[in-house]
């Protein structure tokens, strides 16, 4: 049987090569208590994800978009995000295809909604790894001591936030020049530094992110195959802290001089290509000066 709906809220998940992982996060999406539409972004996988996503063409109110090039996470959300406004949202609901929802994830998102009467740039769940604990990845900042029930942020990632359309009309999209790494920090913090806007954490929506393991990122002692990744990140941050004055510029120096005393205190192997990462990652900042997108309705 063929089931429609349309709601004001859609969840828009950027998915690539972890189908097992998206059929969980799907599902949880569709088992929630407050009503959602689902834009599936698929980052060109290859792992039979395409294959996977045919079972859900039956459902109306998921979208499906098949992308021929992997964009990245930036470029998957930029790509989303654009689908989800021209087509009338008004609540548009970011995660990765790791992020499995509690069944009242979107409904404790959209009381606080009401409870703040709308007045926020985003508002962003709880995100806990396997074992209940935060997931230090995903750990928003400034996240005081004393927990309350909705606390004021300054960034937080996309597993598991929600923005309004509005919103995101005024501030543009996610740069998808970003690829991967610090897009969801940029965008964060462009909404809560630069526009000005308040933003919360909400304790009571609480979602899985589930992680191979529960660690942060660390150029010193990560696996040597991912250093590319760490290049994308200084490059990225560069661009970001340095949209923020004199303070964003001083903060991203000290982070790098950090990062270098890092590799040569802690790391056990290839100092030298890690050092050569990131450099180059600093050297590619200084020219990175990607455009903010507008969406522009026909």
């Amino acid at each position: 049987m063929v089931v429609e709906k349309k709601s004001k809220i859609v969840a828009v998940v950027v998915t690539y090569n972890r189908k097992h992982l998206l059929q969980k996060c799907l599902n949880a999406l569709l088992a929630q208590d407050c009503p959602c539409d689902i834009i599936v972004i698929n980052n060109a996988s290859t792992d039979g994800t395409k294959e996977l996503l045919n079972l859900y063409l039956n459902y109306h109110y998921i979208k499906i978009h098949h992308l021929d090039n992997n964009l990245g996470g930036a470029g998957g959300f930029n790509y989303g995000m654009r689908e989800a406004v021209l087509s009338g949202y008004e609540y548009i609901w970011l995660m990765d295809d790791d992020c499995i929802c509690n069944i009242d994830t979107l409904s404790a998102l959209m009381h606080a909604d009401s409870v703040l009467n709308g007045e926020y740039g985003w508002l962003a769940s709880r995100v806990e790894w396997i074992d209940g604990s935060l997931c230090i990845m995903n750990i928003p900042k400034p996240l005081k001591k004393q927990i309350h029930s909705i606390q004021e942020l300054e960034q937080a990632s996309f597993v598991s936030i929600l923005f309004k359309t509005d919103v995101i009309k005024q501030v543009g999209l996610p740069i998808s020049e970003f690829f991967i790494w610090g897009d969801d920090v940029e965008y964060t913090r462009r909404i809560t530094k630069r526009f000005g806007m308040k933003a919360y954490w909400i304790r009571d929506s609480v979602v899985t992110h589930e992680m191979a393991i529960n660690k942060g990122s660390n150029i010193a002692v990560d696996v040597i195959e991912r250093l590319p990744r760490y290049e994308l990140a200084f490059r990225n941050e560069f661009y970001l802290y340095s949209k923020e004055g004199f303070y964003g510029y001083l903060y991203y120096h000290l982070k790098v001089a950090f990062n270098v005393l890092k590799i040569l205190v802690k790391a056990k192997d290839n100092r030298v290509n890690r050092l050569k990462s990131l450099w180059k990652g600093y050297r590619d900042g200084i020219r990175f000066n990607p455009d903010i997108e507008y969406i522009k309705e026909v």
